[in-house]
C-alpha cells in the first residue's frame, strides 16, 4: 500500500495507483506523454500505441483508476498537446517532412512537445496533415467514463518554437482540462484571483455617459479601483455598495477579478536529459485552486518533477508516479528532494 507521502514510486500508474488509499488525493495535476510524441524506451510506456485511440483508451483507463484515489471534492488538472497525421513515415509532430525541417531528425533535439514520430498512423477517417485533435477526444472519453468536465483553459505559450509551415499559423497552445469527480468540488477562486484592468485600458464607450450615485471614499470613477463593469452596475445600484455586498462577504475587493481562462506562460527549458518540463508558472494556479495547505497531490506522470517542487513550496504534500527508473537521479540532482 502506498502511503508514505512526498516520494516518488517507480512503476507504471496502472500497478501503483491501485495501492494508493481510496478517497486520499485532493487533486491530480499531470502532462501525459503526448500520443506519438518521443520514445522514452520504456515498455508498457504512453504514448507509443499504434492508433490514436488506443492511447486515448489507455490514457482513461488509467485516469480512471486516478479518479478512484480522489476525494470526493476533488479535481484533475490535465494538460494535452495535440499533433498532426502524417504518412508514418519521415514525419516530424507537427505533419512536416523532415526535407522542410531538418533538425528534427536528430533525436538530441527531440522535446516532448514538439519532436520526432516514428509513426503517426492513418487510422479511420485520418488523412496525412489532419489535426489529430487527441486532447478533445480524451476530454469527451472521460466526460462518458463519469468525470464532469468543467473548463478547457488554454495554455499560451508565447516564445514557442516556430515552425516552417505555410499553409497554417504557427501553433502556440495547449490545453489544461479541469475535471471534477462529483457536481461540487474544491475551487478557491479567491487564491487565483488576478489585476483587474484599469479604466485607462478599457474602451470609452464602457465609462461614457454614466451618472454614479455613490459619492463617499468608494469613488467609481477612481481608476485605483479597477472597477470591472458588473462591479459599476452594483455601484449604481446601491446607495452604500460597500456595506450591502458585506452581508454576502467579508470584503469586497474591486482591485482584482476572477482568473480567466486563458493563460500566457513561457516554456521552461531544462538542461537535463529529461525534455518534459512541466512550468512552475502553469502548475501554480491549478495547486492553489485545488487544494488547501496540507492536503495531498499526486502526478502520475512525474516527468522532470516540477509538480513536487511546487507543492512543497507552496506546503502541499505530493506522490508521484514516473515509469522510468532512468530519470530517479534526475529528480535527485534538481530537486533533492528524494528518498534513496
Amino acid at each position: 500500500m502506498v502511503k508514505e507521502l512526498n516520494k516518488l514510486y517507480i512503476g507504471n500508474a496502472l500497478d501503483i495507483l491501485p495501492l494508493i488509499p481510496e478517497n486520499s488525493i485532493q487533486t491530480i495535476i499531470t502532462s501525459p506523454p503526448y500520443y506519438k510524441l518521443r520514445d522514452y524506451e520504456t515498455e508498457d510506456q504512453l504514448g507509443q500505441e499504434d492508433t490514436v485511440e488506443e492511447y486515448v483508451e489507455k490514457l482513461v483507463k488509467i485516469l480512471k483508476q486516478a479518479k478512484r484515489v480522489l476525494k470526493k471534492d476533488g479535481t484533475l488538472w490535465l494538460n494535452l498537446g495535440d499533433c498532426y497525421a502524417g504518412s508514418g513515415k519521415n514525419r516530424n509532430a507537427d505533419g512536416i517532412d523532415y526535407g522542410i525541417n531538418p533538425k528534427y531528425k536528430d533525436s538530441k533535439h527531440t522535446a516532448r512537445r514538439q519532436g520526432l514520430i516514428k509513426k503517426t498512423p492513418l487510422s479511420g477517417y485520418l488523412k496525412p496533415k489532419d489535426l489529430i485533435g487527441v486532447p478533445w477526444r480524451v476530454a469527451f472519453e472521460l466526460q462518458k467514463d463519469g468525470w464532469y468536465l468543467r473548463q478547457d483553459i488554454i495554455w499560451n505559450k508565447p516564445n514557442v518554437m516556430p515552425e516552417a509551415v505555410k499553409d497554417r499559423c504557427v501553433k502556440s497552445h495547449e490545453y489544461i482540462f479541469l475535471l471534477s469527480k462529483n457536481k461540487n468540488y474544491y475551487f478557491d477562486y479567491k487564491a487565483i484571483q488576478e489585476k483587474s484592468v484599469t479604466f485607462e485600458n478599457r474602451p470609452p464607450a464602457i465609462v461614457r455617459n454614466r451618472e454614479y450615485e455613490y459619492k463617499s471614499k468608494l469613488n467609481a470613477m477612481n481608476p485605483k479601483y479597477n472597477l470591472r463593469r458588473d462591479d459599476k452596475r452594483d455601484l449604481l445600484k446601491y446607495k452604500n455598495p460597500q456595506k450591502r455586498l458585506s452581508r454576502k462577504d467579508s470584503s469586497y475587493d474591486i482591485t482584482k477579478r476572477n482568473k480567466r481562462d486563458v493563460w500566457t506562460v513561457n516554456t521552461r527549458p531544462y538542461k537535463g536529459t529529461h525534455y518534459a518540463v512541466f512550468p512552475f508558472e502553469l502548475i501554480t494556479p491549478c495547486i492553489l485552486a485545488g487544494s488547501k495547505e496540507g492536503d495531498t497531490i499526486l502526478d502520475p506522470f512525474f516527468g522532470s518533477g516540477t509538480i513536487a517542487e511546487a507543492a512543497t513550496l507552496l506546503n502541499r504534500n505530493w506522490i508521484g508516479i514516473e515509469i522510468n527508473p532512468k530519470y530517479k537521479n534526475l529528480y535527485k540532482e534538481r530537486l533533492g528532494l528524494f528518498n534513496n
